[in-house]
């Protein structure tokens, strides 16, 4: 089947109570990882790229490898989302690319970087929402800064500077008209998130669900949610790495927030620390290995473990085939006739 829209996915995900993960990507093997846990598992799947992804494997390559990934894998529903658009060039870019979702992150200004104001965030993503409805397209936003930097994308410091206001989120969501809200909590990006492990009140749920409670129809986001786990560190540091200790957030933590209307959870680094780990240990293992299949086919495979873990971990697995996919063609009707709301 065509890429198809992730309104329809998160739509899906809230009627079945559950959560969709968000994989990134930067190449081909990345892709397959995914696909290959999400048919393992018989999941939908959301493969998300970055604007630091879509530089270094280029668009088209990027795109050509997802629409290889329909053919392969005909009876998956797959999603092609833009991670952290920074402008409506961007988004732009995305969606004439082929991209089936956008997310327009106005939070922060065009570089990525320095904290935006509500006005400056309402406006461009509002002006994102109207480009991308009329060609069926979702697009997520975000109210709120989450802290670190990961592909040049982050406001810096902790997760707790600049955390969503559930106020302010009711009123971007009316301005907006968007179909998801990202949401700052207490996570950041990248893989040194905390310095012990995270509870309920660092993390902030409670914020999550006063949000959720203002927006109960409204699908959340959860950025910055690898778990980080101790063992994918501990494979790197046993074969050469020097990872510092570091905490992610809690599966438990995130399985909350899926009770309380996060259904898209986005995670990149668990992925990153396995195939790292791997291709360390075929390297310290069989140091005479230069053929690059003998290092990327056991990085690829312990991805696919991670992604596949989480799907089942997020309550997607098993849900791949309860419901035909909506054309993009007939998700743009939708929009125009004011059908699909949030």
């Amino acid at each position: 089947m065509p890429l198809v829209s992730m309104r329809q996915l998160l739509d899906e995900a809230a009627k079945g109570g559950y959560g969709v993960g968000a994989f990134n990507v930067n190449d081909m093997e990345q892709i397959q990882a995914i696909m290959e846990a999400a048919r393992e598992t018989q999941s939908p799947v959301i493969v998300q790229a970055s604007r630091g992804a879509r530089a270094y494997s280029q668009d088209r390559f990027l795109y050509h490898l997802m629409i290889a990934a329909t053919e392969v894998y005909p009876e998956l529903p797959i999603v092609l989302h833009l991670d952290h658009g920074n402008s409506v060039a961007t988004c732009k870019s995305a969606i004439d690319m082929g991209f089936t979702s956008v997310m327009m992150d106005g939070s922060l200004l065009e570089d990525g970087k320095t904290p935006s104001s509500f006005e400056y965030n309402v406006a461009v993503t509002r002006e994102v929402v109207e480009m991308a409805h009329a060609k069926g397209v979702t697009v997520e936003g975000e109210i709120g800064c989450l802290g670190g930097i990961e592909d040049g994308h982050g406001a810096g410091g902790d997760g707790l500077s600049h955390l969503t206001d559930p106020d302010q989120a009711v009123e971007f969501v009316k301005q907006t008209g968007l179909d998801a809200l990202a949401i700052a909590i207490g996570t950041s990006h990248g893989a040194y998130k905390f310095s012990s492990k995270p509870t309920g009140e660092t993390l902030k749920m409670a914020r999550l669900i006063e949000i959720h409670n203002k927006l109960p129809n409204v699908h959340l986001v959860m950025h910055g949610s690898s778990s980080v786990p101790k063992e994918l560190q501990d494979i790197i540091n046993q074969y050469g790495g020097k990872l510092k200790p570091t905490w992610g957030v809690p599966v438990e933590e995130i399985q909350l927030g899926i009770k309380n209307g996060v259904r898209k959870i986005n995670v990149d680094t668990d992925n990153r620390l396995a195939m790292t780990g791997a291709i360390r240990k075929v390297f310290a293992e069989k140091p005479e290995e230069f053929d690059l299949r003998g290092y990327m086919k056991p990085a690829r495979e312990a991805m696919k473990k991670v992604v596949a873990q989480r799907m089942v971990q997020f309550g997607q697995a098993g849900h791949s085939k309860d419901y035909s996919p909506i054309p993009m063609e007939d998700m743009a009707a939708l929009y125009k006739k004011e059908a699909v709301k949030v």
